[in-house]
């Protein structure tokens, strides 16, 4: 059920001295409304901001259309507004997953989903430099951040240069491990990235619908220039983007 904005100390906070506009003082009430609710809770409806604010719904509107595209809300058509999911704004750069969230003020987990010790897929095998029938390493994961999920790894890692991997502990940071058990630390990468829909068992792993949007990054990590992981992730857009700096090139 939804709590009306009266009942979290919101009503009349709109000043009608015309010093600031209604919209302005809106938009910042809402937005700290948004502050103290979960990711997930439903604000109040329309009409019911117009009455407990004092405003057109015409002004309503216009800030829930702008708090929408600063991802603030969500509006679902037919069932309501919604406090948006927090999302993780990642810089394009090279770090593990653990170390990645940890920046960005998160708690990172993992569920180890899934080991092997098998030949790879044709893509994976020639990523990796390995020959016909060669067996490697298959590991996936799915990594949560603040103990929602994130996204799931899928990789597959040269036995030859990481003897025994699945033996070790999996939940932590594997880029960590590889340093520190195997002298590989990941240091060059080449990944692409594309927006692809979620299918059923993606969907399921990540608490999401079928269809939803994802991102899906393909990598292969390098340590001293020999091939070490071939990985794709996918990770759930409503919780995760990347951003880079771009430049003009001389």
């Amino acid at each position: 059920m939804t709590v009306p904005a009266a009942d979290r100390g919101g009503k009349d906070r709109i000043d009608v001295s015309g010093r600031v506009t209604k919209q302005a003082q809106l938009r910042s009430a809402l937005t700290t409304l948004c502050a103290n609710l979960r990711p997930g809770e439903m604000l109040p409806s329309e009409r019911q901001l117009c009455d407990d604010y004092r405003v057109s719904r015409m002004t309503v509107r216009e800030v829930l259309g702008q708090l929408e595209s600063e991802g603030v809300i969500t509006r679902i058509p037919g069932k309501g507004t919604f406090v948006a999911e927090r999302v993780a704004r990642s810089r394009l750069h090279m770090a593990s997953f653990t170390d990645d969230m940890r920046r960005l003020g998160r708690t990172p987990s993992t569920v180890v989903l899934h080991t092997d010790y098998v030949v790879p897929p044709p893509a994976s095998a020639s990523a990796l430099g390995l020959t016909a029938n060669t067996k490697a390493y298959h590991l996936v994961r799915l990594r949560l951040a603040d103990g929602l999920p994130m996204s799931i790894d899928d990789g597959w890692y040269r036995a030859d240069l990481l003897p025994e991997l699945l033996d070790h502990e999996l939940t932590q940071s594997l880029y960590a491990l590889l340093s520190r058990e195997y002298d590989c630390p990941i240091d060059r990468a080449e990944q692409s990235v594309r927006a692809v829909a979620a299918d059923e068992r993606h969907a399921g792993w990540l608490g999401t619908e079928t269809g939803s949007p994802l991102l899906a990054f393909d990598r292969i990590s390098y340590s001293r220039d020999r091939a070490v992981e071939h990985a794709q992730s996918w990770y759930r857009a409503d919780r995760y983007q990347v951003y880079m700096t771009v430049s003009a090139e001389d």
